[in-house]
C-alpha cells in the first residue's frame, strides 16, 4: 500500500517572511532618517545656505541623489535576509549624537558645520546598519561612504586646495604657451606673454568644476567598472585633468586676448566659458572609461 504524500497546505497568499522583515526594516530606517532631519535641521539649513551662497560647495547638491540612486539600483537585486544589527548600528547612532553635542562648543563656525554634518552622515550609516545589517552595509559600501562628500570642507582646507589649483593652472598654462611656441615667463600666479600679463586669481582655480568633475568621475567609475584598480586609475586621472582644463582655459583666453581682442579677458567667454572646459575634461574621462571597460570585458579576471 502506497504511503500518501502530505499536501502543502500553506496558503498561496501568505506573505513572505523575508518581505515582511524587509518592509519593517525600511519603515524603521525611514523613521530614523526623519528623526535625524528634525535633530539636524539647523545644520542642514546652514549647509543649504552655504551651497547656494558659495560655488565652491556646489558639488554637495549631487551627493544625496547619487547615493540614493546607487542604493535603489542595488535594492531590487538584493538577495538574502535583512535583519537588525543592533550592536554596531546603535553604537554608531550614539556616537553621532555625542559628536553633535560635542561640536556645539567649537568656536569655528566652518569646522563646527563640517563636524555636525559628519555626525549626521554617521547617523544615517548607523541607521542603515541597524536596520539592514552588516551584509547589506557591505553591499552598499560605496554609496554610504559617498555620503561623506556631503561634509563641507573647512575654509582653511578649501583655501589650500584653491592655492594648489592656482599653482597647477598657472604651470599648465605656461606649458601650453611654451608648447605652441609662444614666449612665456611665470612668476608665481602671473603668466607673462608678449603684450599681456595674465594673473591666475583664486576665481580662476575653477574649484567648483574640479570638485564636480571628481564627484562625477567617482560615480561613473563605480557604475561602469568592476575592478578596484581600474576605478582608482579613472578617479586619479580626474585630478590632473582638472588642472589641465584650467590651464587650457587660461591659454585660450590669453591667445584670444593677445592675438584677437583684449576684451576676451572680461567678456562672456571668460565669465561663462567654464562649462566648455568641464565638458572637455569629462570627455577625456569618458574616453578613459571606455578604454578600461573594453579591457575589463576582454580580461574579466583583471
Amino acid at each position: 500500500m502506497a504511503t500518501p504524500i502530505a499536501a502543502n497546505h500553506t496558503p498561496a497568499n501568505q506573505p513572505n517572511r523575508g518581505s515582511i522583515l524587509k518592509s519593517s526594516s525600511l519603515l524603521i530606517f525611514s523613521s530614523l532618517v526623519l528623526i535625524s532631519i528634525t535633530i539636524w535641521w539647523s545644520a542642514l539649513s546652514s549647509l543649504l545656505a552655504l551651497v547656494l551662497r558659495d560655488e565652491q560647495y556646489t558639488h554637495i547638491l549631487l551627493i544625496l541623489p547619487i547615493s540614493a540612486g546607487f542604493i535603489l539600483l542595488d535594492w531590487k537585486s538584493a538577495s538574502g535576509r535583512f535583519g537588525l544589527s543592533a550592536v554596531a548600528g546603535s553604537a554608531l547612532l550614539l556616537a553621532a549624537l555625542l559628536a553633535k553635542l560635542f561640536v556645539k562648543g567649537l568656536s569655528s563656525t566652518g569646522v563646527q558645520l563640517s563636524l555636525t554634518i559628519l555626525a549626521l552622515v554617521a547617523w544615517w550609516i548607523g541607521a542603515f546598519i541597524l536596520c539592514f545589517g552588516m551584509r547589506a552595509f557591505r553591499r552598499a559600501l560605496f554609496p554610504l561612504c559617498f555620503l561623506l562628500w556631503m561634509v563641507p570642507l573647512p575654509p582653511s582646507v578649501v583655501t589650500s586646495i584653491v592655492g594648489w589649483l592656482q599653482q597647477g593652472s598657472a604651470a599648465s598654462a605656461q606649458g601650453l604657451f611654451a608648447a605652441f611656441g609662444i614666449p612665456v615667463e611665470r612668476r608665481g600666479m602671473l603668466v607673462h606673454i608678449p603684450g599681456l600679463t595674465l594673473e591666475v586669481a583664486p576665481e580662476c582655480s575653477s574649484i567648483r568644476s574640479s570638485m564636480v568633475l571628481l564627484v562625477t568621475t567617482m560615480a561613473l567609475a563605480q557604475l561602469l567598472l568592476l575592478s578596484f584598480w581600474r576605478k582608482t586609475v579613472v578617479v586619479a586621472a580626474a585630478i590632473p585633468l582638472s588642472v589641465l582644463k584650467n590651464g587650457l582655459r587660461i591659454f585660450v583666453l590669453g591667445v584670444l586676448a593677445s592675438k584677437v581682442d583684449p576684451s576676451y579677458l572680461t567678456g562672456r567667454l571668460h565669465r561663462q566659458g567654464g562649462i566648455i572646459y568641464f565638458l572637455i575634461a569629462l570627455l577625456g574621462i569618458l574616453l578613459l572609461l571606455w578604454i578600461l571597460r573594453r579591457g575589463e570585458n576582454q580580461n574579466p579576471r583583471g
